[in-house]
């Protein structure tokens, strides 16, 4: 779960991971579950694993269908290739730290990447372990991570080899003191529902910007519009449609954060969607970027969207506290 307004999501639902330094599959941030629009990150996965530890507050965490609730100083670690994402139920903020590493990261050597990690990647019954602070045996990877936070933080000569070090040192503790690897008397086979979700997911993530429905977001899946619904719901508590629009308002909130784009432009597969609830968005939008520079103008603009459909109507504190009172009053003048 990576800390950027929008995370860049492949065709197929992987994520491109943004690296501190090329060439080094590490990332390292701290981050606000706030900076995503409506407090929830894109549904996805990659080929790394990810380490995500709350600071303060609580975070809901999606892994292939199953929810964990993450309280504060608790982590859970994602193993490769899981579709996942944090999100808040409650609009909660959440204070957390991320890693990712690719695997290849925790050791050079192919026969030891062979032994002990390659088996833990490709183990079916391993798709995540929650680590809490009351078990003695998550002690040493609870505080590990700060440690982590730190180095990226202060940036001491090679801190990446020693960051790089204690996440290969975290591996190898974990191992002997979790279930990692594969239990060959266990059979766990996956879900095919889980299966024709991502297919679905990969279809809205690569046609997003097209006209497109739910009979054609059915037949990615190769499924009756009953059972794609169903899966949605299933899986990540909304509709397929309902996705799909979260999908595009955030793609629309990346391009007005990072680009000059017009905001017609930038927009233009959300226009039905913002005219219908607000008929007078596009006025709304101006005055943000007009009244607000900076920092404060892109967190408006990332969030204004969200605001404005789910907030405004029902929780008219909660939108006006993200706007100095000046423009908070030319926007309800505005929407009047």
């Amino acid at each position: 779960m990576i800390n950027d307004p929008i995370t860049k999501v492949m065709q197929d639902a992987s994520e491109i991971v943004r690296y501190d330094e090329v060439g080094i599959p590490l990332y390292i941030r701290e981050g606000l579950l706030s900076s995503y629009p409506d407090h929830r990150a894109l549904c996805h996965w990659h080929e790394d694993i990810e380490w995500v530890q709350i600071r303060s507050g609580q975070m809901n965490y999606y892994i292939n269908g199953k929810r964990v609730l993450l309280n504060a100083g608790e982590a859970i670690i994602v193993n490769s290739r899981q579709m996942h994402y944090g999100y808040s139920e409650n609009g909660q903020e959440c204070d957390f730290i991320c890693i990712l590493c690719h695997p290849k990261i925790l050791t050079a050597n192919s026969v030891l990447y062979q032994s002990y990690i390659t088996p833990v990647l490709s183990n079916p019954a391993l798709e995540y372990l929650h680590l809490k602070p009351e078990n003695p045996e998550d002690t040493e990877a609870l505080q590990t991570l700060p440690e982590i936070l730190r180095l990226k933080k202060e940036q001491p000569t090679a801190y990446e080899i020693e960051a790089a070090a204690l996440l290969s040192l975290l591996w190898c503790r974990l191992l002997r003191t979790h279930p990692m690897m594969p239990d060959g008397n266990t059979a766990v086979s996956q879900d095919p529902d889980l299966l024709i979700q991502r297919d679905m997911v990969s279809y809205i993530y690569s046609h997003y910007s097209e006209s497109i429905n739910l009979e054609e977001i059915a037949a990615a899946g190769k499924v009756c519009r009953n059972k794609c619904c169903q899966i949605f719901r299933r899986y990540l508590c909304q509709s397929p449609i309902d996705f799909l629009n979260h999908y595009r308002l955030e793609v629309s909130c990346h391009l007005l954060n990072t680009t000059k784009m017009s905001i017609a432009k930038s927009v233009p597969h959300a226009v039905s969607i913002i005219r219908v609830i607000i008929p007078k968005f596009f006025c709304v939008l101006t005055i943000v970027r007009r009244e607000i520079s900076g920092n404060a103008q892109k967190a408006c603009q990332h969030n204004l969207i969200f605001f404005c459909t789910r907030f405004f109507v029902k929780k008219r504190k909660n939108f006006a506290r993200h706007f100095s009172d000046p423009c908070y009053n030319k926007i309800t003048k505005v929407l009047r």
